[in-house]
């Protein structure tokens, strides 16, 4: 039976970066997948939606911009687009599995295409294209990610009535298409196909707003381009009903006020979250591993068997590429080195694909006022930036939470509109180093760009901005929230 220091289950984002960690540590380590290499992070999920994103964002730009070349809208050809997104899935894939093949040779890197099953703390049960084989091991890691969520009330099919498994396999662009699920993958795949132009896009909404864990004002921002683009936003309703009738999507909506309304429509997407893949991962009888209803417990990232860690989506930690990959580095670097600093979440930069893109890290508003921290908090529109002006395009805003006290150390920052996800680095860098404001006053910044707007607000908080808040307050605010009070701050 053969020896290794660690075996890694599952190739998405997080296994395949605690694997390639591990092999900085000179330690023989397996990797195990059963299916595509890269996980969700590249198939049916991060890559090749935010692709779908980016074609979509550009075709919404060319046909806003038709009116400087005097030419109608070209048609555009879906499976061309469909064709790009998968030529860019298999570009990283092929890139992964290049990097696998050369490592081979190096005498610490193994990898198996099966599925893997403990059989007891140190053995591992491999069924696959080497057959059945068991292996022991020092040191589990399992990453085997996560699925989207099914509702067992709604016929999901992957055809018809689909989740982002089955969306991108569609033949064209669906005339008509519900979302149920007004988060940010729902929200997102909303923008995207109504950016094309060519699909009627749904939204159901519980509430009486989209992301319902957003600041208001970034959520007006995006509502709004969602609904100039054509999306019906069914606020404050409930789906109590959903048929597939003659090959097309019948729903019946609830309101909160007792009101019903059906609606027909080609196609649904059913984007409700995800759940953990855990089924089938270990013998009851052999191995004890804590689950809750969220996924794997774990204690930084090692669960209740010592030798055995979890990382990624299987945790009931956040769900998100970038955060896969740094808990699957941490837990190599617990287990065979001496981590530098603790796993920490606080300065982890996130992203979400709309229109405009909004890029934040550390806390916002709502999260603030939730845990009952006093604040300082200064907006800034894009329309006092040059860099959107010569854009032509001030839609946005870039709004920065600093601890209301002499120190102003920065509790988050929210960045809405034009090369948002570019210009939060420096402020998450500032987070996970407790740091305060000074730093980022004088810094000389390329210009035009996104981020001298930064400077300029930590400067207005400093009260020695260019623009004025007590004169320009249509374009930006500056104020302090004191047990919920807000109070302007005038300089």
């Amino acid at each position: 039976m053969e020896k290794f220091d660690l075996v890694v289950i599952g190739a998405g984002p997080s296994g395949y970066a605690a694997a390639m960690r591990a092999i900085d540590f000179k330690k023989k380590v397996l990797l195990v997948e059963k299916g595509k290499v890269g996980g969700a992070g590249v198939t049916n999920g991060a890559l090749s939606s935010k692709t779908w994103w980016e074609l979509s964002r550009e075709t919404a730009s060319f046909r806003k911009n038709l009116k400087r070349y005097n030419i109608q809208a070209p048609s555009v050809d879906y499976k061309e687009i469909q064709a790009e997104v998968q030529r860019a899935v298999q570009e990283r894939k092929n890139l992964l599995l290049e990097h696998m093949d050369l490592l081979k040779g190096s005498g610490y890197f193994t990898f198996y295409r099966g599925s893997a099953k403990l059989v007891s703390q140190h053995e591992v049960e491999i069924t696959g294209e080497v057959g059945k084989t068991r292996v022991t091991t020092d040191y589990v890691i399992l990453a085997t990610g996560s699925r989207p969520r099914y509702l067992p009330e709604l016929p999901i099919d992957e055809k018809i009535v689909m989740t982002s498994d089955g969306i991108e396999a569609i033949e064209d662009f669906p005339e008509s298409m519900v979302i149920v699920g007004a988060g940010v993958i729902g929200c997102e795949y909303a923008t995207i196909f109504s950016g094309f132009g060519k699909t009627k896009v749904h939204l159901i909404d519980k509430g009486d707003r989209i992301l319902p864990f957003e600041d208001e004002d970034v959520v007006r921002v995006i509502e709004r381009n969602m609904e100039n683009n054509g999306v019906l936003i069914h606020r404050k309703s409930q789906l109590v009903r959903m048929e597939v009738k003659n090959g097309r999507v019948e729903y019946e909506l609830e309101y909160t006020d007792g009101s019903k309304e059906v609606f027909n429509v080609e196609k649904a997407l059913v984007s409700v979250g995800r759940v953990p893949n855990y089924e089938s991962l270990w013998d009851p009888n052999e191995v004890d591993i804590h689950i809750s209803k969220r996924g794997i417990e774990d204690n930084d990232t090692q669960t209740n068997v010592s030798n055995i860690y979890a990382v990624g989506d299987i945790t009931a930690d956040i769900s998100l590429v970038n955060v896969g990959e740094l808990e699957g580095r941490y837990a190599v670097e617990k287990i065979f080195g001496n981590p530098q600093r603790k796993l920490v979440y606080e300065n982890i930069s996130t992203i979400m694909f709309l229109s405009p893109e909004v890029a934040g890290v550390g806390l916002n508003e709502t999260q603030a006022r939730e845990k009952g921290i006093d604040y300082r908090v200064v907006t800034l529109d894009y329309s006092c930036i040059s860099r959107a002006i010569a854009k032509r395009n001030t839609q946005g805003f870039i709004k920065l939470l600093v601890t209301n006290d002499d120190q102003m150390k920065i509790l988050g920052m929210k960045v809405v509109g034009l090369h948002a996800s570019s210009a939060i680095q420096a402020v998450a860098l500032l987070i996970s180093m407790d740091k305060g404001i000074d730093e980022l006053a004088e810094c000389v910044h390329p210009h035009p760009s996104i981020t001298e707007g930064i400077q300029e607000c930590v400067r207005m908080l400093l009260g020695k901005s260019m623009f004025k808040p007590s004169v320009l307050r249509s374009r930006i605010s500056c104020r302090t929230s004191t047990q919920g009070s807000y109070q302007d701050m005038i300089f």
